[in-house]
């Protein structure tokens, strides 16, 4: 089906050869020479773009877009002028218009607006769609070659990008989840096989050949800028996925440079175990040695392991020798909360180190749970992803940002951990002291399928600390979740299709850590 031009121009006779090449191209030009025939035309037909003269007698260019816009805003018009005044470009731009071209105009450049115009997203979606195609290959081979976690980091980022970029295409991204789904399955057996080790590292000071861990963020990327001389904030958006940060860095992008690295979440990835280390600076079983007045064992309410943070992170400023580090700590639940942070963000700003947890993402996975409204609202993977753009554009949280970024500081942003959509079961057994975790378990006599969990029968070597000669762990692998037997399927009907954490999966262990500075 031929696309409909619609063409104004008092001087059309001597846009022929132009109308001409268009016509060859497939395209149905429309032409008329004035204003007030052009608002007829629209009046009566739907055209797919507009070329319009910006000089015409009688009803001038400016003139005619305003009518053309109230009739059908969401046609593109282009306006074609002979004058390069700034003033007329921007009084066009602030009428919405597509495009602005300068005469004398060739037809190539005319038709190379249209397609950007009536066809770009077509052919952007299909050049993302070939270029993943002809990438499978090579991130197939990259996932069963032996990755070392700098590899794993990047394939996953590979794929997260291929996910943002490809929405029309449902074969290709069908085969995007199908190739996402394998590299989990491989990730978790590559963290199986090297996760003892790296905690034995961490313990030793040791940092070659392995990631950096949560506690590990804040010494490397947050406590060195306190030695420059300007407030530095630190946010931890709690459950914040890497697919999750770009939506939010493509509106932040505008306001500031933007630095980004990534740490790995330390096992379980869920708020008591990764959330306390990177405040503390510490592994769990350490900080439960070390500051036994700060932990408690899981008591089926994974915030009220968190009420320490505060406290937690002086005791790292003391050990880093940050005594005299003015700083401030504030949890974000509620809009409220928020909304009363963003009017003060710039009090933040007194202080040498502020350190803001923000628990909209995380309440938004849990909510998602348990709510058929925000299912069918978010019924995957992008859908959850827009919707999470869309609260962060319009939220508090954005215009603290917008506010900080008129001031002279320094921005370290990351999370905790992230999280996985739940899409199979996996039968647990356990007594009636196992935690009620989904992604994890730790108790006495845990059995699970061992295709679809680690087993960590020693807690120490993962960093861990226990209550009993007999506690073990569990970590879900890939997109597994944990039911018990008894009620399976009344547990598998809530449970399934949620957003969940706490496990091994490419979603809940690499993390962005991204460094702000105002432009």
């Amino acid at each position: 089906m031929s696309r409909r031009i619609l063409w104004a121009d008092d001087e059309i006779d001597l846009l022929r050869p132009h109308i001409l090449f268009l016509e060859a191209k497939g395209f149905d030009v429309t032409s008329v020479t004035n204003g007030a025939d052009a608002v007829d035309k629209m009046r009566d037909e739907r055209y797919d773009v507009v070329f319009l003269d910006e000089q015409m007698p009688g009803m001038g260019g400016i003139e005619t877009l305003g009518e053309l816009k109230g009739m059908a805003p969401e046609t593109p018009v282009v306006m074609i002028t002979k004058s390069e005044e700034e003033h007329l470009m921007e009084d066009a731009i602030g009428r919405q218009i597509a495009d602005y071209l300068i005469k004398p105009v060739n037809p190539k450049q005319i038709l190379l607006t249209c397609k950007r115009l009536l066809e770009g997203s077509r052919l952007r979606e299909e050049t993302v769609s070939q270029n993943y195609l002809q990438s499978f290959g090579q991130i197939a081979a990259e996932i069963s070659s032996g990755l070392d976690y700098e590899g794993w980091t990047r394939v996953y980022a590979d794929l997260v990008r291929y996910g943002l970029e490809l929405d029309a295409d449902d074969g290709a991204r069908q085969i995007l989840e199908d190739q996402a789904r394998d590299a989990n399955r491989e990730f978790g057996r590559f963290v199986e096989r090297h996760y003892p080790a790296w905690i034995e590292e961490a313990k030793a000071g040791e940092t070659d050949d392995r990631p950096t861990l949560s506690h590990e963020v804040l010494p490397r990327w947050v406590l060195p800028h306190l030695d420059g001389g300007k407030p530095v904030l630190f946010f931890l958006i709690d459950c914040m996925r890497f697919d999750q940060w770009l939506e939010f860095e493509r509106l932040l992008y505008p306001l500031f440079d933007i630095e980004k690295d990534w740490h790995y979440g330390l096992l379980p990835t869920a708020t008591p175990y990764s959330r306390n280390a990177i405040f503390s600076g510490l592994l769990p079983i350490d900080i439960a040695a070390r500051y036994p007045q700060f932990w408690q064992h899981d008591t089926g309410d994974e915030h009220s392991l968190n009420q320490f943070e505060s406290e937690l992170l002086g005791e790292l400023l003391k050990r880093k020798h940050k005594r005299d580090t003015r700083y401030r700590y504030e949890k974000i639940v509620s809009t409220d909360d928020g909304t009363a942070m963003a009017d003060r963000v710039t009090d933040l700003a007194q202080h040498d180190l502020a350190a803001i947890v923000v628990n909209f993402v995380d309440i938004l996975a849990h909510s998602r749970s348990d709510s058929n409204v925000l299912k069918e609202i978010a019924p995957d993977e992008r859908a959850y992803r827009a919707l999470t753009r869309t609260w962060f554009e319009h939220s508090w949280l954005f215009r603290a940002f917008e506010e900080l970024a008129r001031q002279d500081v320094t921005i370290v942003i990351s999370t905790d951990h992230g999280a996985i959509r739940s899409l199979h079961a996996t039968k647990v057994i356990g007594d009636r002291e196992t935690s009620t975790s989904l992604r994890y378990k730790h108790g006495r006599n845990l059995k699970c399928d061992e295709r679809h969990a680690i087993f960590v029968k020693e807690p120490e070597t993962y960093g861990l600390p226990r209550t009993s000669m007999n506690e073990n762990y569990i970590f879900a692998k890939e997109d597994y979740y944990f039911v018990y037997p008894t009620n399976y399927h009344r547990y598998l009907n809530r449970y399934n299709d949620t957003f969940q954490h706490g496990g091994v999966s490419l979603e809940e262990v690499v993390l962005p850590v991204v460094t702000m500075r105002p432009r």
